[in-house]
């Protein structure tokens, strides 16, 4: 088989063109500090790359939840700490209203400060997160979830179903109770009414028993209107320590996922250093390995060229120029 002189030259060419373009991906590799830069570099690494990068997006996805889910479950909680506090001062005032001694003026005294402290419940129950959102609104959380009606009566108009995020893969947690959860319920082993029936689930309402009767002169009154006036009282008393069981049950919860929350971040940041090294050694160069296949490439560059010059040098090359 002839090689012509023209063939000789191509060869030449391209061993000079290959050997620049290996130097040049060498080179590339060290400044970039990626071994894996075109898909075509390593196929399997590059597909690997892809499914580990959508891997760490989810992840930081889940991160970002967990801090929203953090500041809700820490400002519902912080707002339940002041319920907790006001329906605790409820309960003593109610019991400072039982006393048979008291006049009149004095029960109304203890009616006004009652009042006062369902207006600070009621404020509390309607709580935004500082965005104009209402707390206890459930996905109704354009307006306050409760008002009041045209008979004084605290009415919930939020909505239905508590607010959830999704924080990890596999977990998803409530992350704003509604208003009917805290303010309206009770336990399941709350206190029943001495006839058995059930205890009173609407906060608003045990406290405006108490209020109402208070506001009822008693003295110089029989012993029946005294009776009944002394039942209310009671029967606030079960009320309001059902209901706050039925709060510090909520803030239990809350507590619990706060714990969660800081775990599974954890979790996060270690899978998170974890999809990192991996990446790393997917497509990170190895600087060793890379300065010592640039050198050698460089070298190859450099010997190519002196072959291609000689063999420019060469009396037949000249003469075919």
């Amino acid at each position: 088989m002839r090689l012509s002189t023209s063939m000789m030259y191509d060869q030449q060419t391209r061993g000079v063109t290959n050997a620049q373009s290996s130097w040049l991906k060498a080179g590339e590799q060290l400044s970039t500090g990626k071994r894996v830069i075109n898909p075509s570099d390593d196929p399997l690494a590059a597909a690997q790359a892809v499914v580990l990068s959508q891997a760490q997006a989810e992840n930081k996805q889940y991160k970002l939840a967990r801090d929203f889910a953090t500041q809700s479950v820490s400002l519902e909680t912080s707002v339940l700490d002041d319920a907790t506090a006001a329906v605790q001062s409820a309960q003593s005032l109610v019991i400072l209203a039982g006393n048979g001694a008291l006049s009149d003026d004095d029960r109304e005294s203890y009616a006004t400060q009652l009042e006062g402290v369902r207006a600070q419940l009621l404020n509390l129950a309607n709580s935004t997160d500082g965005n104009g959102r209402y707390i206890f609104a459930g996905y109704n959380s354009g307006s306050a979830p409760f008002t009041e009606d045209a008979s004084g009566s605290i009415v919930y108009n939020g909505g239905t179903d508590a607010i959830t995020q999704k924080v990890d893969a596999s977990r998803t947690m409530t992350t704003s109770h509604t208003g009917a959860q805290v303010f309206m319920s009770i336990t399941s082993n709350a206190v029943k009414e001495p006839d058995g029936s059930a205890s009173e689930t609407n906060i608003f309402e045990t406290l405006d028993i108490a209020i109402n009767a208070l506001k009822q002169p008693i003295q110089n009154t029989d012993d029946a209107t005294r009776a009944v006036a002394k039942e209310a009282l009671d029967k606030t008393t079960r009320g309001l320590g059902n209901s706050l069981n039925n709060i510090l049950k909520v803030q239990s919860e809350l507590g619990t996922q706060l714990s969660e929350l800081e775990k599974l971040d954890s979790l996060g940041d270690d899978r998170s250093t974890l999809q990192e090294v991996r990446m790393s050694a997917l497509v990170n160069v190895d600087y060793t390995s890379a300065i010592s296949t640039y050198t050698m490439q460089q070298q190859a560059l450099q010997a190519s060229y002196k072959t291609f010059s000689d063999m420019s040098q060469m009396s037949l090359f000249q003469m075919n120029s």
